[in-house]
């Protein structure tokens, strides 16, 4: 009992940090907000910042707003030479465990338009009661993707591309010496189209199968992912306030969670993304936090 208590408070400090962080982020957003509607240059200040986006080097690339959640592989449009490194955190209630999650990718582009990536996703559970029962902790899996931007349009402000990840999924940690250290592939196909509305509102469809194959029984299974997103972004700024609806069929289920955002930089080449989740229904998953840093080399 005591120790279901301490679990309690455990989650509701984490929580209302969270909260504390959302917070101070919504006030520098506002703040930000504020200051560029009383600049009188603002729409000159939007257009320059979009045009050191997209003019001052070459290929083509038009300037979108990346979903924080379900990030791409690179910008749409990726220049030979970008890099990225990601570590995100995250915590979800469900009903009889909470997930702890955590990330580590790296993202780069080795020639115009394609983007290239590897990422280890974590995850750590724990019972929410005495008599609850929680998976067992692991490395997800070892994920690999590649991202090509087939269409780039400056005058349409348009950016379309397909992709690729591979998931070589991973057995808990728990049974590393009893079990084959892979225990199935995830394949998963997937098609982005993206589009910006004068300079500060964008819109982005993510969306393909993922077919999950278990070594064990050497059953295929297929699930479709639906990911919808707008984003505005706040002038002259990188910073952006959005809304993520990741949706998902399997089986003949829907299942939906909203995810309201917003990123802040707080350095040149240095952001902050925080992500809350609000599932439509709450048959297992509740609500759910994430944050995400964002760190981007300078690059030529």
């Amino acid at each position: 009992m005591l120790l279901t208590i301490g679990r309690q408070r455990i989650i509701a400090d984490n929580m209302n940090k969270m909260k504390y962080i959302i917070l101070n982020v919504i006030t520098i957003l506002v703040f930000n907000n504020l200051q560029a509607q009383t600049d009188k240059s603002k729409s000159t200040k939007d257009s320059l910042y979009v045009q050191e986006i997209e003019d001052h080097h070459e290929p083509d690339k038009v300037l979108h707003a990346e979903p924080l959640y379900i990030d791409l592989i690179r910008d749409l449009g990726a220049r030979k030479g970008e890099k990225e490194w990601n570590v995100g955190f995250g915590l979800t209630d469900n009903t009889n465990y909470d997930e702890y999650i955590a990330l580590v990718e790296y993202e780069w582009a080795p020639v115009n338009r394609l983007g290239l990536e590897v990422e280890l996703p974590f995850s750590i559970y724990y019972p929410t009661s005495g008599i609850g029962t929680a998976p067992s902790s692991k490395l997800n899996s070892l994920k690999m993707a590649a991202q090509y931007s087939f269409y780039v349009s400056e005058k349409n402000k348009t950016s379309m591309a397909f992709g690729y990840i591979q998931e070589f999924e991973l057995t808990e940690f728990n049974r590393y010496r009893k079990d084959k250290l892979f225990t199935g592939n995830i394949y998963n196909p997937f098609f982005i189209a993206a589009k910006r509305w004068g300079n500060n509102f964008h819109t982005l469809l993510y969306t393909g199968p993922a077919f999950i194959h278990h070594f064990s029984d050497k059953s295929l299974h297929t699930s479709w992912q639906i990911n919808s997103n707008f984003h505005y972004m706040i002038p002259g700024t990188r910073n952006f306030i959005g809304i993520e609806f990741n949706k998902g069929i399997e089986g003949g289920d829907f299942d939906m969670t909203i995810r309201p955002q917003m990123r802040v930089a707080i350095a040149d080449n240095l952001l902050i993304g925080i992500v809350t989740g609000v599932p439509i229904s709450r048959e297992n998953e509740r609500f759910s936090s994430f944050l995400r840093l964002i760190y981007e080399p300078k690059h030529k």
